[in-house]
């Protein structure tokens, strides 16, 4: 929200300077974020009138020009603006004025005494452009016939003025005008608020519109009124022009300019529609679907069943509360119009203009909520602005009720605001807020039950209520204290990590967390999950972020190409979020939506070298085996041993390069190398691995228990078995764990695979074609005494027996 200080202190006036007043609504929750001047400094720039103009003896473009600045003398000034003409006022820069720098940073302008070919120029005469009011440099400044002449030019233009831009929360609606702000400032500083002076019009016609609302849950009320007569190439008035652009508005037209501003002024977006241009009557109802619609700003859209609309006989005329049409738009050659103004309900205009792009501040307001109580006499204010501006006729107001708020009293407790702020604010000095704040309340002891103004739709609640009280009462009046509570021990779930713990895990690991967007590229869903049906975004924010995504793997090699395309060449990074699933067994909860599982998984992915360049280590490329040990380090302990990588395939990997993880039977993510059709796609020179786990599979921890450290030396034996080439080494060392319980066994500590040889042709190393020798290093050691040789050969026996029952295993000659 942004305005000049000037038209806030039009309706309150506290004695409080510029930076006192910015810094009292910041505190009281309307946060100022900027205040600058509405013009730079100048000096001895004054009102004069062009008296007589002459031709330049020795140039076409220039002229001399006779100009009384209330000086006393008449000033000879050369002028080359094609605009200057005698009789106009306008600025004129006296010999020794300040002009602000032509560019941000320079030195100001001085005006000296001075010959433009051979003629002296005792001065010059200003457009707004030099003197930075605005970009217009077509001609000099025109300034209206009654300002006095000799008259500095900063109180002419109000030059010392301030512009306020406020930043609102979406709750404060109901400071989304000047006069809002003011009944903020006089609730804060005390000080007397002056209302519009609102005059009913006189009613010159008998006629009205016939308007009919066919949707109650769409408009509430509807005001109109039928105006003849006007004149819409009138020039809007240069009080209204200024402030509207020291509001960030431009002005457009008498008739715009004026519904424009009372919706600066008040809050009450309206329209303003060309009266010879609608067809019968109007009806206010919900689109239909096909229906289109050609707007002010050049789209044409496509409205539905959700999106209200008024419409005449033959078309739609307008999108409800957000922007009119163009076929009813007003123009310089307007003279009969119908003035409308409603309350539309916030729920049926709340994102309808994000789902066309483009946003309007009608509609901002309308989501938001507008006073519903306040519509006819909006209507009789911008009737005075036009009938004063434009003159006409103005026929009766038409308004019509039919579904507007019930505003149920709140109730509110003293000792309750008392224990959330945190001091003792007494009944009394609540009522006084309450009653500065224009709040209507009825008090029971100390609980009050209040009812909420029609413009304030963020009441509803009692915490809304103690939060108006700590606002008015002063933020900073409530002193700093420590926290007054039972200091205990907090119980910690041992047995459980917590999300936190696993992305250290994996930085540890080298890898930087990344943060993305939850809503993805519907082609992402396609190529990297194999999904067609996704969760789909009704309003999405940008039509390439249109679904939900059900893996991390999109996110991640968006990321990869972000970087490889910023000449990064070793890229390692991690993401915890959620993904989104279609899943009827869930249930509507707290944390939860009916239909729709959201886990949150871990995933990760690795590129380029394995290390940063160095002497010591040859360089090489991460492979898949590099990332495998990164997830086994990743699990706890008592994860580690149930973890298992079972050869699969996966829409995103390599179909030979890639491993299900599943953790004692349950499959809870994958790893592999990026396929390389998506390689090709997605124009990346060399394949990234990637991982993605459950997060909450990987949570689950087991408590350490303690085991004696035997004094007794290791024995270490290889043995190395013949096994079909199909049989993969993990089931056999599975099939050896199985063992380890029995009391042939018990002393084995450790098995582990260190070798793995596989025949070049039918006759090497004595192994046929299909079959492969595996070599294992068993750890055997006892707490009780030095292991004796018949002990370790009866395990390892045992273990070799077991690998030949279960998979027809022998040793390797």
């Amino acid at each position: 929200m942004q305005f000049p200080e000037s038209w806030l202190r039009t309706f309150v006036d506290p004695q409080l300077t510029t930076e006192q007043l910015s810094h009292a609504l910041t505190m009281s929750g309307l946060e100022v974020e900027d205040l600058r001047p509405v013009a730079p400094p100048t000096s001895k720039i004054v009102v004069g009138r062009v008296l007589e103009v002459v031709k330049h003896p020795d140039a076409d473009k220039l002229n001399v020009c006779q100009v009384d600045a209330g000086t006393g003398a008449t000033l000879n000034i050369v002028c080359g603006a094609p605009n200057v003409a005698p009789g106009i006022k306008v600025p004129v820069a006296l010999v020794g004025a300040q002009l602000p720098p032509a560019e941000e940073g320079g030195a100001p302008f001085a005006i000296k005494l001075s010959k433009l070919r051979g003629v002296e120029s005792q001065g010059m005469l200003c457009s707004a452009r030099e003197l930075k009011l605005s970009e217009d440099h077509s001609g000099l400044l025109v300034l209206p016939e009654d300002t006095p002449i000799g008259q500095d030019i900063r109180d002419t233009l109000k030059l010392d003025d301030t512009v306020f831009e406020v930043k609102l929360t979406p709750n404060k609606a109901d400071c989304l005008s000047v006069f809002g702000i003011a009944r903020e400032t006089a609730a804060i500083t005390g000080a007397p608020l002056k209302p519009v002076d609102i005059k009913p019009a006189p009613v010159a016609l008998n006629e009205t519109l016939p308007v009919k609302i066919s949707a109650p849950d769409l408009c509430g009320r509807f005001s109109g009124r039928v105006i003849r007569g006007v004149n819409a190439r009138a020039k809007s008035p240069q009080w209204m022009v200024e402030r509207l652009e020291r509001s960030g508005q431009r002005s457009i037209s008498a008739l715009v300019d004026i519904s424009n501003y009372v919706m600066l002024e008040l809050g009450r977006p309206s329209h303003v529609f060309d009266l010879d241009k609608i067809h019968g009557s109007m009806d206010v109802r919900w689109g239909k679907r096909g229906e289109t619609l050609k707007l002010l700003n050049g789209n044409t859209v496509e409205v539905d069943e959700t999106v209200g609309v008024i419409a005449d006989d033959r078309h739609i005329e307008s999108l409800a509360g957000i922007m009119g049409g163009d076929s009813t738009a007003v123009t310089l050659d307007t003279t009969n119009i119908y003035l409308e103004a409603a309350f539309w309900w916030p729920d049926s205009i709340r994102g309808r203009s994000r789902r066309y792009n483009f946003s309007t501040d009608a509609g901002h307001r309308f989501e938001r909520g507008v006073d519903y109580s306040t519509t006819v006499e909006h209507i009789e204010r911008i009737t005075q602005l036009i009938l004063d501006i434009c003159g006409g006729q103005a026929g009766p107001v038409d308004d019509q009720i039919v579904n507007v708020p019930k505003r149920a009293p709140v109730k509110m407790r003293v000792a309750r605001a008392q224990r959330i702020i945190g001091i003792a604010i007494g009944a009394d000095q609540i009522a006084d807020i309450f009653t500065r704040l224009g709040l209507e309340f009825d008090r029971d002891g100390d609980t009050f039950a209040v009812t909420p103004p029609p413009y304030r739709f963020d009441l509803e609640i009692e915490e809304d209520l103690i939060e108006e009280v700590a606002r008015i009462y002063g933020f900073e009046k409530i002193p700093a204290r420590p926290p007054v509570a039972k200091s205990e021990m907090r119980a910690t779930n041992e047995t459980r990590r917590s999300i936190h713990s696993l992305r250290h895990a994996l930085a540890a690991r080298d890898y930087a967390e990344t943060i993305n967007f939850s809503f993805v590229d519907a082609e992402w869903e396609h190529d990297f999950a194999g999904n067609s049906n996704p969760v789909r975004l009704l309003n999405p924010i940008a039509s390439q972020l249109s679904v939900m995504r059900t893996s991390l793997f999109g996110s991640l090699i968006n990321v990869l190409r972000h970087n490889l395309n910023r000449r990064a060449d070793r890229i390692r990074v991690f993401e915890a979020g959620r993904v989104f699933l279609h899943d009827p067994s869930i249930a509507a909860g707290e944390m939860t939506v009916e239909g729709f599982a959201q886990p949150k998984m871990l995933g990760a992915l690795a590129y380029g070298p394995v290390l940063e360049e160095q002497w010591g280590v040859p360089t090489r490329a991460v492979d898949f085996f590099d990332v495998k040990s990164d997830v086994e380090a990743l699990l706890s302990p008592a994860l580690a041993s149930a973890a298992r990588f079972v050869k699969a395939e996966h829409q995103a990997l390599h179909p030979g390069r890639s491993a299900r993880i599943e953790i004692d039977g349950r499959a809870v993510g994958w790893i592999g190398e990026l396929h390389p059709r998506w390689m090709q796609k997605y124009d990346l020179p060399h394949a990234p691995i990637l991982f993605e786990i459950d997060a909450e599979a990987l949570m689950g921890r087991a408590l350490p228990s303690p085991t004696e450290v035997s004094k007794f030396p290791p024995v270490r034996r290889d043995i190395a078995v013949v096994v079909d080439q199909k049989i993969d080494a993990q089931s056999l060392i599975d099939e050896m764990q199985k063992a380890f319980p029995l009391d042939a066994c018990k002393t084995v500590q450790r098995v582990a695979l260190f070798d793995e040889f596989r025949p070049k042709s039918s006759t090497s190393g004595g192994l046929a074609a299909h079959e492969k020798s595996l070599a294992f290093r068993v750890t055997l050691q006892d707490t009780g005494g030095t292991l004796q040789d018949e002990t370790v050969d009866l395990a390892i026996q045992t273990l070799v027996d077991r690998l030949a029952r279960a998979y027809g295993a022998r040793l390797r000659g």
